[in-house]
């Protein structure tokens, strides 16, 4: 479109209620339908068709470390056990082998969340490769900023939310200069590297949007603005 700088960007991370409402997507386990899970269906294996192949560590590993879930390893065990007596391709049937093991390790509350969420989020993180997106995806978003300009990043896991809280601080400091120390002036600008000026704290939200929309309980947003180019 031509269009080179830009003074705002908004990140509103993770997957939409029609993604989430839509049975052949996978990302539910709300209704029975095929353990798809990925963003882009054009390409790509589905999580019915990585659950066929990964390892129990490797599996284990990933439930831990995207969905920091503490069952992680009863929970890889029972899927590995699981998927020799059947394949395991829908939705449902994931979540029942996860329910299994969670509910007999920890009393269900009526207002807990569902025992598999946990799972199927990290497994949804990993096979779209979500965090490395993310990663990729916020110096683009400074470098097209104007002066002035802000980046508003809304997440809804604390690994996205923790992601952008370094980048944002890290992409507001600055190198401390060493004291006595003449410098010339291309050594003075590698200990001036702000690029970015947090905006206030972290926002989440209140009572009332959390009762009008229960998907918004998880989410925070963070502002940071795009500081002159020469810091």
């Amino acid at each position: 479109m031509g269009i080179t700088k830009i003074d705002g960007v908004l990140l509103d991370l993770g997957v939409s209620s029609p993604q989430l409402e839509e049975i052949s997507r996978g990302f539910s386990f709300r209704f029975a339908g095929p353990l798809d899970m990925r963003m882009d269906t054009s390409g790509g294996q589905t999580a019915a068709e990585w659950l066929a192949k990964v390892t129990e560590d490797q599996l284990e590993w990933v439930i831990k470390e995207y969905g920091e879930e503490r069952f992680a390893r009863q929970i890889a065990r029972a899927i590995i056990v699981a998927r020799t007596r059947q394949p395991i391709v829908t939705t449902l049937q994931l979540a029942e082998i996860i329910a299994a093991v969670v509910r007999t390790r920890q009393r269900q509350r009526e207002n807990m969340r569902h025992p598999a969420t946990r799972t199927f989020q990290a497994i949804r993180i990993y096979l779209n490769q979500e965090l490395e997106e993310l990663s990729l995806v916020l110096p683009q978003c400074v470098e097209l900023l104007n002066p002035g300009g802000r980046l508003v990043v809304i997440s809804f896991h604390s690994l996205e939310d923790r992601m952008v809280k370094q980048f944002m601080r890290t992409g507001a400091s600055t190198d401390e200069l060493p004291r006595g120390v003449p410098l010339r002036e291309k050594e003075l600008q590698r200990f001036s590297k702000q690029t970015l000026r947090v905006i206030g704290k972290a926002i989440r939200p209140g009572e009332l949007e959390v009762a009008e929309n229960v998907r918004a309980r998880s989410a925070v947003m963070r502002v940071a603005e795009r500081m002159t180019l020469n810091g």
